[in-house]
């Protein structure tokens, strides 16, 4: 999986199609198919997709699908042309790319992004050569934890989960952990006491065969006790860390790290106290919870002293593929999907408890911090404009640079106490310890508006210096949160622009970094280059996005914030991909004009801006 993000991401993918094909289908299981096409959005593709064949008939014989459903299955593949076998001719391609399988070796990916593999071998080296860009502090600072016999630095693993909804889906690496697990408690070892362990798969399939083949007791004694069901600290619900912990790294600015089986491990997403954050395969969580510390070559040096007082290496823990295999044999039936999804759509007890209101419209309770009506509607009128208007006078909100990702501007972690979202949760009553996550009260935009760009780890180069959502309010030139700097601007009619480098919007398709930059009163986007998924949402949410062109960008034009803008060539006959004219005005009264391009790429997208969004464009859609 991360080897081939990494292939993706270095070819450039985004806004394409990628099929998988080739002789290494015949072997690759059905679920590492979808490891691999789950991260679409990390290597750009549009999406990435696997063709239908008998590993995916005997997938769907395996998870419960009826043989109705599976024989429809390969008769409509067949029909189509979309079946595959051995004697299959591999379609044509654009353009293609080629894996060795052989070649591939084990890797994790950090500390920043998917994208950045590293092998297994080079991890430590890896994290030394990173640190001088994490660390506020001098490489072999130690720090004494309060009330605990051990220190902490940079590089000390403090979080190690076994997370994400696709790879926990995955039996092969979830029984694997379970034995690597398996033969540590057997060799007498055990994780650090400084790791955050937690085991949160994605079905509920996957405690049925742990527990069933016993791997889920030595998970257990390791700390990889069952924490839920879906997303925790893949997107950022690892919970908090021991206080004394937190305030050892904070107070001492330590560099530590989280390893996870997720898929994304961007800035600000895992943990606000976490600088480096690493994706590895579940075993390999397991071996980094008992490791302690991105300083040890887990390939080569010891994990730790076993009970016979020798050091136990990784190669002693680690199962065979044999072992592996006859485990998911042995241990792992049809019958456990049918039993535990039979009556899926009924919900749990507690879904079942909730008494509906009735009627056909909800009855939002005006009192509540975690689903509010959104303000999408207000002002709207029942015909779309005729005509766009241009953008004058506008100010920067920010000025961002390259690879931001949406949880840059939309975190779903922790809400900070000091931060306008925690301001506004403890005026409506709510304590500290209530906050719960922005991901978790994405329904309400009170919360989320606040929250929009206010990652802890946003480096507005407006706002030099600062960390987090900082702006500089201009002319006065007051340092202030971004989102009280957005309601001055708005309350004043001034529109805003946000300034982007390349790969504006990576990551996961979050709606909240398109409807938070919206209710921000943000009008354009002005990047070097986008994701496609985010570049869409911001066309839906009604905000222009707009690509630099001829070499041009934020450097190259020195803007530091103080300018404004005027976007010229919006109204009249707007098209998709039409060049705009944007004029700066700098401070010393002279002006620079620079052509753009409207990244508005398609005709239905024009309809969707044109009505103000998509939103507005399907209300009017029904009211015709």
């Amino acid at each position: 999986m991360l080897t081939v993000t990494q292939m993706l991401r270095k070819k450039g993918v985004v806004g394409k199609f990628v099929e998988f094909f080739g002789p290494g289908l015949d072997s690759m299981a059905l679920p590492d198919r979808l490891t691999i096409g789950n991260m679409a959005p990390e290597y750009g593709a549009t999406c990435g997709i696997f063709p239908i064949d008998a590993e995916t008939l005997r997938y769907l014989s395996f998870t419960g699908r009826s043989a109705e459903h599976v024989q429809l299955v390969e008769a409509y593949a067949k029909a189509q042309g979309m079946w595959r076998d051995a004697s299959s001719p591999d379609p044509v391609f654009t353009d293609t790319l080629e894996l060795d399988m052989s070649t591939v070796e084990p890797s994790l990916a950090g500390p920043k992004r998917p994208q950045d593999r590293v092998p297994l071998a080079g991890a430590k080296a890896g994290f030394a050569e990173s640190l001088p860009g994490l660390a506020t502090t001098p490489a072999g600072t130690k720090v004494k934890v309060a009330g605990a016999d051990y220190q902490l630095t940079h590089g000390d693993v403090v979080i190690a989960a076994i997370t994400s909804c696709t790879n926990t889906s995955n039996p092969a690496v979830m029984i694997a952990a379970g034995l690597v697990a398996k033969k540590a408690v057997e060799k007498g070892l055990s994780r650090k006491p400084w790791v955050k362990t937690s085991l949160a798969p994605g079905s509920q399939v996957v405690e049925d065969y742990l527990k069933k083949s016993g791997l889920q007791e030595p998970l257990d004694k390791l700390g990889f006790n069952l924490a839920g069901f879906g997303c925790t600290t893949c997107i950022g619900n690892a919970g908090p860390l021991d206080p004394p912990i937190a305030e050892a790294i904070d107070n001492n600015g330590l560099a530590v790290a989280s390893v996870l089986s997720g898929n994304r491990n961007f800035e600000g997403r895992i943990s606000p106290h976490v600088k480096a954050n690493y994706l590895a395969s579940p075993p390999l969580v397991v071996a980094y919870a008992l490791a302690g510390s991105m300083n040890i070559d887990v390939s080569s040096e010891p994990l730790g002293t076993g009970s016979d007082g020798k050091p136990v290496l990784l190669k002693d823990i680690w199962p065979t593929n044999e072992e592996i295999h006859a485990a998911v044999g042995k241990y792992i039936s049809h019958e456990m999907y049918n039993r535990r999804y039979a009556d899926v759509f009924k919900g749990p007890e507690q879904w079942q408890a909730i008494k509906p209101s009735g009627g056909k419209t909800y009855a939002w309770d005006s009192h509540s911090t975690y689903v509010k009506n959104p303000p999408y509607f207000q002002g709207m009128k029942k015909e779309a404009p005729k005509t766009f208007n241009d953008i004058k006078g506008a100010r920067p909100l920010a000025i961002l640079g390259d690879s931001i990702t949406t949880d840059h501007i939309s975190p779903a972690g922790s809400i900070k106490a000091a931060t306008p979202g925690g301001q506004y949760l403890m005026e409506h009553g709510v304590k500290k310890e209530d906050f719960n996550s922005y991901g978790s009260r994405r329904g309400n935009d009170a919360v989320m508006t606040r929250g929009t760009f206010a990652n802890v780890r946003l480096k507005n180069e407006m706002a030099p210096g600062t960390e987090g959502g900082v702006t500089t309010y201009q002319p006065s030139g007051e340092q202030m949160f971004i989102f009280d700097a957005s309601m001055k601007y708005q309350k004043d009619g001034i529109p805003l622009v946000v300034i982007g480098g390349k790969e504006y919007g990576t990551g996961s398709s979050r709606d909240w970094a398109a409807k938070g930059t919206f209710l921000l009163g943000v009008k354009a986007v002005i990047a070097e280059s986008f994701e496609r998924i985010h570049r869409s949402n911001l066309v839906g949410m009604g905000v222009l996005p707009l690509q630099f062109t001829g070499g041009a960008d934020r450097k190259s034009l020195k803007l530091d914030g103080t300018e404004t803008f005027d976007i010229e060539g919006l109204s009249g006959d707007l098209k998709p991909r039409q060049q705009v004219h944007l004029t700066i005005h700098r401070k010393d009264g002279t002006a620079q004009k620079v052509e753009l391009l409207c990244r508005i790429d398609t005709l239905d997208e024009l309809d969707y801006f044109r009505n103000g969004g998509i939103l507005h464009y399907v209300l009017r859609s029904l009211v015709a």
